[in-house]
């Protein structure tokens, strides 16, 4: 997809994102980050990437619900169930693929 495309879709959108929304979907989406982090533990760096993921994936499922039309738990023009799911999503795959441990025996 041209990115052009996708930046025109977000702008004029019929509820495009404004700033105070982007301001609530972060409120919403950092807590959840948080909340992994105490859940699953860690150090600093894993709290910084469950943060990161977070937004990416609160991001990612409001997208996909502009795009696709899906409604669940609207509140003005942020999809925060969406955004919620995509989020959970994003931190379940993150946490799983950084436990991954390597053998470190080179298999040459």
């Amino acid at each position: 997809m041209d990115y052009d495309l996708l930046f025109l879709f977000f702008i004029l959108h019929p509820y495009p994102m404004t700033l105070p929304l982007l301001l609530l979907a972060l409120l919403i989406a950092l807590p959840l980050g948080a909340l992994f982090h105490v859940l699953r533990g860690g150090n600093g760096w894993r709290l910084l990437l469950y943060l990161m993921l977070s937004v990416l994936g609160f991001a990612a499922g409001q997208a996909l619900s502009m795009w696709r039309g899906w409604y669940l738990l609207r509140f003005g023009a942020l999809e925060v169930g969406a955004g919620m799911i995509g989020s959970f999503i994003f931190l379940a795959a993150g946490d799983w693929l950084s436990r991954i441990e390597t053998n470190g025996k080179s298999g040459v």
